[in-house]
């Protein structure tokens, strides 16, 4: 088991691999948001957004649950939903038996919105993911990064992803 201890500083080699990791994460996600505001004119925030809702029981997520499962701020996500809400995709609904609570809900031009960037996103992820590792090297990412996702819990950052 990996050493999970704070008294010690990266080595410049496991710095070297946190950031290529970082790299190859920001270079991915450019180039599929890239493809997507090109060709479906819709943001990978906004993407993500559609899928958890499709996601979710009766397609309908708390605003707080929707922001954890983003990982956008409150605001960042209320901002969001407001447009998507303009544009038709996700219409905002009181929560039932809590007057303050609000979720949000996909609409069916939501659902089809989101069939229709779906093969975008997917033909995407394949073409710069997929066909760049074998199936061995996928399998070992797949439960490496698993097994960082399982790390302890992660304080609830408030940040804007639009800032």
């Amino acid at each position: 088991m990996p050493d999970t201890g704070t008294a010690r500083l990266p080595t410049r080699a496991e710095l070297g691999v946190w950031r290529s990791f970082l790299r190859a994460h920001a270079r991915l996600t450019r180039t599929l948001e890239s493809e997507l505001v090109t060709e479906q004119r819709l943001s990978l925030a906004a993407y993500d957004v559609l899928v958890q809702l499709e996601e979710a029981p009766e397609r309908r997520l708390r605003m707080t649950e929707l922001a954890d499962a983003v990982l956008l701020s409150r605001s960042g996500v209320t901002r969001l939903v407001d447009r998507l809400e303009k544009a038709g995709l996700v219409t905002r609904e009181r929560a039932d038996g809590d007057g303050r609570g609000v979720v949000a809900v996909l609409t069916e031009q939501g659902l089809d919105r989101l069939r229709e960037a779906s093969g975008t996103h997917l033909a995407g992820i394949v073409r710069h993911f997929v066909a760049a590792l074998d199936s061995d090297e996928l399998k070992r990412l797949g439960e490496t990064c698993e097994r960082l996702s399982e790390g302890p819990p992660m304080p609830r950052l408030e940040f804007d992803a639009d800032a």
